[in-house]
């Protein structure tokens, strides 16, 4: 059987390995293993959204609002937007698809930086896209006007912060690369871990009303999977002005997102005292990974969002992941993305000490 010919260049995503594929590898109790390489919340989700959660249980015989009237309302009171500014998403990689197809056509390109995202190369090449990359890993935005010339993609993608690596781009410098792109370039800035940078540094606050009101090619993406600890409903969005919400919507498929999303959203959107909460946990625990990396001279890359990237050197990053494995904790090992590194997601105090302590065993006997 013949199958669309662009997939052979694809590689299938490789997402972090569950706890239950560790647990039957490696023969350990799931009590025993520690997740920390999907950037998922480490303290879950607010006790208010469970509850609703819990409530929603009674509907779910009946299709969900279409509408996404609640969500979309209070997304809009959230962003200071208008609703048809607004699409919701089975998780935000769903809009990404929606954008790259109502954007590209085959042999289009699509702009994005060395190291980022797996998913826009994915969704890009299936609809046999030209994948254009800079040299540098991160984003350099000199770099990408340089490629935005000369290629003229149809679709850029800015990660910031960017996930495999965290590092983040200053709203200023993203305002002046935006006033060089045309206006009929689609641009789509990933905020997925926005809630993070915004903590951490104001300078890197994306605020998404400010920037698709002054650049109407603008896409701005967030999600529930991360700070929100939604990560298991798959729910995020896409805020845009109106224009291209309506072509996305063309391409949207009903019901595309359940009704305990839809609730668990709304709901976890209210809880600023939890996201309050994860935001100063995670990074007053950052600061431990980053002592264990200067105390060691392992170089690391400073993060924005709420995982850190340890760039490894003489030690193979396959090597550290699956002895990690061996011993209960998961990180992403970044192999796949041709870089000798992992991703550590921050989780609590708890789990942080004990992947501290292996580390150091590791290190101390390599």
């Amino acid at each position: 059987m013949k199958f669309n010919e662009a997939l052979d260049l694809l590689q299938v995503y490789e997402a972090g390995k569950p706890i239950e594929l560790v647990v039957r590898e490696y023969c350990l109790k799931a009590h025993e293993v520690i997740k920390l390489a999907s950037n998922e919340n480490p303290y879950g989700t607010a006790q208010k959204v469970r509850d609703c959660m819990l409530h929603a249980l009674t509907h779910v015989h009946f299709y969900p609002d279409d509408s996404m009237y609640e969500l979309k309302k209070s997304l809009a009171e959230h962003f200071h937007v208008v609703p048809e500014e607004i699409i919701i998403g089975a998780g935000s990689d769903q809009v990404i698809d929606l954008a790259i197809r109502a954007k590209c056509k085959k042999n289009d390109s699509i702009l994005m930086a060395g190291i980022t995202f797996a998913m826009y190369e994915i969704y890009g090449r299936a609809i046999g896209a030209n994948i254009v990359r800079t040299q540098n890993e991160q984003h350099n935005l000199d770099e990408f006007k340089a490629l935005y010339k000369k290629h003229n993609p149809k679709v850029i993608f800015i990660c910031s912060p960017n996930n495999p690596l965290g590092e983040a781009l200053e709203v200023n410098d993203i305002v002046q690369f935006l006033q060089e792109i045309d206006s009929e370039v689609l641009v789509v800035i990933d905020g997925a871990y926005q809630e993070y940078a915004a903590f951490k540094d104001r300078k890197m606050k994306i605020v998404p009303t400010e920037i698709i009101k002054q650049f109407p090619n603008i896409l701005y993406l967030g999600t529930f999977s991360k700070v929100y600890g939604l990560g298991g409903m798959r729910i995020g969005y896409g805020i845009a002005q109106k224009e291209i919400i309506k072509y996305l919507y063309k391409l949207r498929p009903p019901f595309n997102v359940t009704t305990l999303s839809l609730v668990a959203a709304n709901q976890a959107l209210k809880e600023q005292d939890f996201i309050e909460y994860s935001l100063k946990n995670c990074f007053e625990q950052m600061g431990c990974y980053e002592d264990f990396c200067q105390e060691r001279g392992i170089e690391y890359i400073p993060s924005y969002a709420n995982f850190i990237t340890m760039k490894l050197g003489k030690v193979n990053s396959t090597t550290l992941s699956e002895w990690l494995l061996s011993q209960g904790v998961i990180v992403r090992n970044l192999a796949s993305y041709n870089i000798n590194a992992i991703r550590i997601t921050i989780g609590t105090q708890e789990h942080n000490k004990r992947l501290l302590l292996l580390l150091k065993e590791f290190y101390e006997t390599y």
